[in-house]
């Protein structure tokens, strides 16, 4: 009897140091949770690839999640939670960023956490998250999801070798390229607008005789010059003291963890 419990106890402590691991990295590789489903197949793979070069690379997790819908969370509470109860982060502080993408009100926030706190001021978020919005409201998704990764690397390393990204020394905002098919679209609509335009144009156009004298253009009584002068009356020049003291840093909250969060958001 002491044999079968010893042999069923071995068994289940080698099934959960398989399975506890395989759960684990389960979570800890889903760098890229897209709930929302708002990338196909290939655009959610090349992402992965992308964040989990990045986070191993700077020790930072980079994180993106989209959802349909909050579940009656505020945006920040959501992404906090969703960082925090996924066990995302690296070494103690849990050091990592979280883009989180919501369909429902058109909501995004970045929640930081650990060095993340450090690496992404109140005012980098809002300079990386109006970036990202401009994709997002044209249904851009994976470019503004790329763009992301690449501003958080950016951030990341200009962190460690310097000063954090804040107000007053942020870098200066990425042109918004139009894809392709984008462009062929709105060169065609450019087209066919411009030919209608000219076409009326021409249908309507009646030609006139020129004529060699100014005076034929005018119609007699309708222009009388008593007078011409000019005469400067005053300058106002005005100026206002520049301040440059608008703070700066990371606020920061709890979330319902306890664990320390920085974060701020939007709507695209």
């Amino acid at each position: 009897m002491k044999k079968r419990i010893i042999s069923f106890s071995f068994a289940l402590l080698l099934l959960l140091a398989y399975a506890i691991p395989v759960f684990a990295a389960e979570v800890h590789d889903a760098r890229v949770v897209d709930n929302a489903e708002l990338l196909s197949t290939q655009e959610k793979a090349d992402l992965t690839a992308q964040l989990d070069e990045i986070s191993e690379r700077q020790q930072l997790e980079v994180v993106v999640v989209t959802v349909n819908s909050l579940e009656g969370k505020t945006p920040m509470e959501y992404a906090d939670d969703f960082y925090d109860y996924n066990n995302y982060g690296y070494g103690e502080s849990n050091d990592g960023v979280l883009l989180l993408v919501s369909m429902e009100d058109r909501d995004w926030w970045i929640s930081t956490t650990g060095y993340g706190i450090t690496a992404f001021t109140d005012a980098g978020i809002q300079h990386i998250g109006g970036e990202v919005a401009s994709y997002l409201s044209s249904r851009d998704y994976y470019d503004g999801f790329k763009l992301f990764g690449e501003e958080a690397d950016k951030f990341i390393t200009q962190a460690k070798t310097g000063t954090p990204y804040d107000s007053g020394n942020l870098p200066k905002a990425k042109k918004k390229f139009f894809s392709a098919k984008s462009l062929l679209i709105a060169l065609v609509i450019g087209l066919v607008v411009a030919a209608i335009i000219v076409f009326s144009i021409a249908k309507s156009y009646k030609p006139v005789r020129f004529k060699a004298n100014a005076s034929d253009y005018l119609v007699n009584g309708s222009l009388q010059l008593t007078g011409m002068y000019d005469r400067f009356l005053y300058s106002n020049v005005s100026k206002t003291a520049r301040n440059d003291d608008s703070g700066g840093g990371s606020s920061t909250h709890s979330g319902s963890s306890g664990t320390s969060h920085g974060g701020g958001g939007g709507k695209f």
